[in-house]
């Protein structure tokens, strides 16, 4: 018994050694393989992709914008604005809002909105407004005289209004029904002048 065990002991030390010798053989193998680290190596930051930076080239002109045409996405953000416009326009005419009105209408117009709004608190009408939204809407005319930029744009929209005189009675238009309204509106810009806005310069009648 006491044979046995010491015969046991012996086995698991060659065990060990056994192992530890493969084990060395395999870190010099992999060593002579892989190299070693010398700390200058590259760092490795995972989960970031490799970014690579375009020198900017001063001496490349910035593209010059055609004024000739207006169409594909500049016509799209040309519709987009001018929707906006027309809806702040009719609701800010609506409550008297002429500080917003000539933020968005050229001086003349401006004039013409003001003197309207003068004209309706004079007679004390009161105007009761609720913009739906704007079914359509398309550029029917554009063109550049010299400078300045003209387009003509066709709003079909949808409107609740109403006009009450100083006693509540209702002279023009009908609380429970949205009205459909077409409407032909022409905006301007200046390229001499900075900055992207248009102005409303004309209602047209047809």
């Amino acid at each position: 018994m006491y044979i046995y065990q010491i015969m046991s002991n012996n086995f698991g030390y060659i065990d060990i050694i056994l192992l530890g010798m493969i084990a060395g053989f395999i870190i010099l193998r992999l060593r002579n393989i892989l190299g070693r680290k010398t700390g200058h190596e590259p760092k490795i930051y995972p989960n970031f992709a490799e970014k690579k930076f375009n020198v900017p080239n001063n001496n490349v002109k910035p593209l010059k914008e055609n004024y000739e045409v207006l169409e594909g996405k500049e016509k799209k953000d040309f519709l987009k604005g001018a929707e906006i416009a027309y809806e702040t326009i009719l609701t800010s005419f609506a409550i008297g809002d002429n500080k917003k009105l000539k933020s968005l209408l050229t001086p003349d117009m401006a004039t013409n909105f003001e003197q309207a709004i003068k004209t309706r608190n004079k007679e004390n009408i009161k105007s009761e407004f609720t913009f739906i939204g704007v079914k359509q809407s398309s550029v029917e005319k554009y063109e550049r005289i010299k400078n300045e930029l003209f387009a003509s744009v066709k709003f079909v929209s949808e409107v609740i209004s109403v006009k009450k005189d100083k006693d509540g009675k209702i002279i023009e238009g009908n609380p429970d029904k949205v009205k459909q309204v077409i409407d032909y509106w022409k905006f301007s810009k200046n390229i001499l002048k900075k900055g992207p806005n248009w102005y409303l310069s004309e209602i047209v009648s047809k």
